[in-house]
């Protein structure tokens, strides 16, 4: 059984090996501007004790994680294989539930598995970047998403 719930700061290094296997399985051509110990940091630091930080907790194996900042959706990662399950589904929704004025958030433009995703679930691209304004310097796609 799957149960999504608030990441809690014992969950923080967790949460960062399962955001660094998929970044890295969705994205190899994406160079990290941080070590995977910087990520770990970050996430134990910044992100789980002062973002909205949801996991998806598989009988106490994290499988999952989303991070929303108002109404921004700043990260949706999953483990490589539990992609394709319905719970990308399960934190979308979720996120509207908590967000119902509405949603943005960015994804890479090579990442053409997420647009599909985000579009199915009625995000509409609003804004392409050359990437010059993000850490990886990769161009990427602002999507909104509107009740």
């Amino acid at each position: 059984m799957i149960t999504l719930r608030r990441a809690t700061a014992a969950d923080a290094s967790a949460v960062a090996d399962v955001w660094l296997r998929s970044f890295d399985a969705a994205l190899p051509s994406v160079v990290r501007p941080r070590s995977d110990d910087e990520v770990r940091d970050y996430f134990r630091e910044f992100v789980v004790p002062r973002q909205d930080t949801w996991v998806a907790d598989a009988d106490g194996t994290l499988v999952g994680v989303m991070v929303l900042h108002g109404e921004l959706l700043s990260q949706l990662y999953l483990e490589p294989d539990w992609r394709g399950r319905g719970l990308g589904d399960r934190f979308v929704q979720l996120a509207k539930e908590r967000s119902p004025q509405g949603l943005n958030l960015w994804t890479f433009q090579i990442n053409k598995p997420a647009h599909r995703f985000y579009e199915r679930h009625g995000f509409v691209a609003v804004e392409r970047t050359d990437g010059s304004d993000n850490e990886e310097r990769e161009p990427d796609v602002r999507y909104v998403w509107r009740p």
